[in-house]
């Protein structure tokens, strides 16, 4: 079993903290000062962002709605479902993403393959192929 913390795990603003990782999920807590913002963007795994602390305005990229979250609030969203998070005040947030990685997730292609992408991508660069 592990355990974290959430409220005092170090997590300086902007530098996400990754608590653990397996095949089935990641847990990572990250901080937002206030004003500070995670633009417009989309995961490829299916993803819930608690707020732990501080106060948030979510933003629904395909509604526009904007939902203001204190701490103890939930959000659920699809993979690829767009979002903005704009922290109202210094903020901290639990994102779980579940599976990791996602289908298309950079990180989800075995090695053997990454490699001959970029053989590809080279030879392609210097017109062979």
């Amino acid at each position: 079993m592990n355990h974290w913390d959430l409220t005092t795990v170090a997590a300086p603003p902007r530098q996400p903290q990754i608590l653990t990782t397996t095949d089935d999920g990641r847990a990572i807590v990250l901080a937002l000062e206030a004003g500070g913002e995670l633009a417009d963007h989309q995961v490829h795994e299916r993803a819930w962002i608690t707020v732990v602390a501080g106060e948030i305005e979510m933003v629904v990229s395909a509604t526009g709605e904007r939902i203001l979250a204190g701490a103890g609030t939930l959000f659920e969203f699809d993979p690829g479902e767009r979002h903005e998070v704009v922290a109202k005040t210094d903020a901290r947030l639990l994102l779980l993403l579940t599976p990791w990685p996602g289908s298309g997730h950079p990180g989800a292609t075995p090695l053997n393959e990454k490699a001959h992408a970029r053989t590809r991508a080279a030879e392609r660069q210097h017109g062979v192929g």
